[in-house]
Formats: C-alpha cells, structure tokens, sequence
C-alpha cells in the first residue's frame, strides 16, 4: 500500500511513495470541528465503499472523525479494541510501540493529565481504498488544562493548546499502523517547564528505548555527493512532481530562493509553537534557522498524500518526512551538539492556482531534544538514579 520513503534523486513522476485521490469522493473536513461534521444532512453525505468496515461509516473521513471523537470526546476508550489492530504499531518519532494494549495507556494517561481534553478534527487527506487499504493523515487542534498528574510531573492547572498530526494505514476496521506527531516541545513551555531539563529526563528513561541512530558521512552532503537536481518531466503543472520540486529545491538542495516562486506572496505557514510565519522573507528565514542545525542533513520523502480539490490547479496534500544528520550547526535546536538526530515532520498544504498558499509543517522538538541529550553508556553507570527514570513511552495521542 505504500511505497518506501526516498533521498531525492532524479527519478521522475509516479514516485512510489505519491498517492492521489478525489475529494468529491467523500465529505472533506475544512476549519470546522467534528460536531459540524457529524451533523452533516444524510442527503449530504458521501459513500464510499467500506466492506470489512463497521456500517455506521460512510467513508474513510467519516470513520476517522466519529472514532476520534467518540474515543476522546465520548471517553469510549473500550472501541480502541475495536478499531486497532491487536499488533498496531505506533512510532513517535524514535520512539515505537506494539500492540493495542499500549494505545489503550497512552489514551489513560492523556485523559488522566488532561480530562477536559478537546480536540478539533481540522483536516483529514485521504487516499486507497477497501481492498489495499485506507491511508489518512489527520490534523487536529487540542485544547485542554493540566489537571492531573501527568508524565511530566504534578498537575499544574495550566491551559493548553496543542496541535497534533496522525498518520494511519487502516483496513477491515482496524489501524494497523500510526505516526504520530505532536508539538510536546510547545505543551511543555505551556505547563511552564523547561523544555531542555524535561529533555534530559525523558532521554535516561528511552535510553534502552530508543537510543541514537547510527550513520555517518555517506548520509550526509560532506561526502561530496550533494543532493541531485529534480527534474520534473515537463513544464506541466503535476502536483505529485510540484511537491517533489518543493523539497527537493527548497529542503534537500537549501535553495530558499526557490519559496518566492512555490509560495504566494502572503502565504501562510503554520509553525510549531502556535507561530503564523506570514510571507516569503519569514518563511525563508524559518527553514534557513531549522536547517542551520543540521547544515548537511539528508532529507526524506516517507509519503505524499494528495487531495484534489475541483482542479488540477487546486490540491489539499499531506508529507510525511524526515531530516536526517548531525546536530553541528547553531539554530533552532540551540548550540551544537555533534550528536546525530532524526527530525521527523508532518506537514499539510492548500495549493490553490498551482502555489502554496497555506502550510501546516509540525514536528517534535521534545524529541529533537531527547536524541541531542542522550546520555552515554558511561553516563549511566555513574548515574545513581537511573533506575528510577521510566522507560520513557510516555502521553500519547490519536
């Protein structure tokens, strides 16, 4: 169902890892929450054939709004059993887990730091279909207050807003595997902790979790071998080619000037942190501060998801991608490090009259900082407290 994730070079169109689909197939969620979508007129609503799937789902959207609000808003924890596989696998960042026992925690513990937890279904980009498979990339914004005790320590009472992406490969009913993607870096300034201490806690405990990935200079643009040139197959607008183009003039290649000519001239983009970077000069100046940490990084395309929206001009698309290289450079993530870390980012994009106009690009900046404090093995045999630290598979979310 989905093709492996590529470093750019010069293949041409129907890349493996690009998916389309139609919008008019099903009912599109677009800025409103899932209690406007739930009360659609029947007459409105689209069907899609879902055999293998419960049949109060119209749609693959429908079935992805009513389970997330009857399992977070309803507090129906019990239809995880029923819409997870028993072997789903969960990966956050470098962090994975198995198994549905393990989403079930998760759920208890977010709704035990966060009971009045609210989350607004804002986007869900689709494609596939019954027989291979569903594949959705759901956007949502939660707003809930810190008042339980949490992974990150006693209740604080504080309000937070935090925004959250979901990859799910889905067939027969059931997730059978999810990325998750959420901006803990912003939740944790919002409960007024620092981020870098919190950073070091979690990284003892993930140690035997999730330790550094290990690659060297053939990953890297020091080799010599910088990212090759993308070249599309014709002068044709192509959506799947245009988000190819993007990422591989503007993130693997580092050539901003290319945002003025892929983005309108007051885009909007949608940062971590709950920041609106507006226009060509501050969207240039966001990717040249995310890439100066890692300045010879490699970056991966895992999946392109594309929506279209009435016209071949006009697409709603979802990246799931990867940054991949040595924290050497002063940036976002603060001093260098040399330690070696993966970025990993969901972004979601309005193209509307073949540019961008509007841009989602979330990642994780608490698990950037948990590979760059990683300690050594030397580290923890020294450290008295070690054994105390938990194993790091901390707050989840859906």
């Amino acid at each position: 169902m989905i093709g492996d994730g590529k470093v750019f070079s010069n293949e041409s169109t129907k890349a493996n890892y690009i998916f389309y689909a139609d919008a008019d197939d099903v009912n599109m969620i677009d800025t409103k929450d899932d209690y406007d979508y739930i009360n659609i007129d029947e007459s409105e609503k689209k069907k899609q054939s879902m055999k293998g799937f419960s049949p109060e789902y119209n749609n693959i959207v429908d079935y992805i709004l009513k389970i997330t609000r009857q399992i977070w808003k309803e507090k129906d924890i019990g239809l995880i059993y029923d819409t997870y596989s028993t072997s789903v696998s969960v990966h956050k960042g470098l962090i994975n887990s198995h198994g549905v026992n393990e989403v079930i925690s998760g759920t208890l513990q977010t709704l035990q730091a966060f009971p009045d937890r609210k989350g607004l279904g804002w986007s869900v980009i689709w494609s596939g279909d019954d027989q291979t498979g569903f594949f959705t990339s759901h956007r949502s914004l939660d707003v809930a207050t810190n008042l339980g005790e949490s992974f990150y320590g006693p209740a604080t009472g504080k309000k937070v807003v935090l925004r959250a992406s979901a990859d799910c490969m889905i067939l027969n009913n059931k997730i059978h595997e999810e990325w998750l993607v959420m901006d803990s870096y912003h939740l944790v300034k919002q409960l007024g902790l620092d981020p870098v201490e919190v950073a070091k806690r979690i990284a003892r405990g993930s140690y035997k979790l999730a330790p550094s990935i290990s690659f060297g200079l053939p990953e890297t643009a020091e080799t010599g071998l910088p990212p090759a040139v993308f070249n599309p197959s014709s002068d044709r607008f192509e959506i799947g080619e245009f988000m190819q183009l993007v990422f591989n003039r503007i993130w693997a290649r580092r050539s901003f000037n290319f945002v003025k000519d892929y983005y309108e001239e007051n885009a909007v983009l949608h940062y971590v942190c709950n920041r609106d970077i507006i226009g060509i000069r501050e969207i240039q100046g966001m990717f040249i501060s995310l890439f100066a940490s890692v300045p010879n990084g490699k970056v991966i395309l895992e999946r392109v998801t594309c929506n279209k929206r009435g016209s071949e001009s006009d697409w709603d698309v979802a990246v799931r991608w990867r940054i991949q290289g040595l924290h050497e450079g002063t940036g976002y993530f603060g001093a260098p490090s040399g330690k070696m870390i993966d970025i990993t980012g969901i972004s979601h994009y309005k193209i509307r009259n073949e540019k961008i106009a509007e841009e989602w690009m979330l990642f994780d900046g608490m698990e950037v900082l948990r590979q760059i404090h990683l300690p050594t093995a030397a580290e923890l045999e020294t450290d008295e407290d070690y054994e105390n630290v938990g194993d790091g598979n901390f707050i989840g979310i859906s």
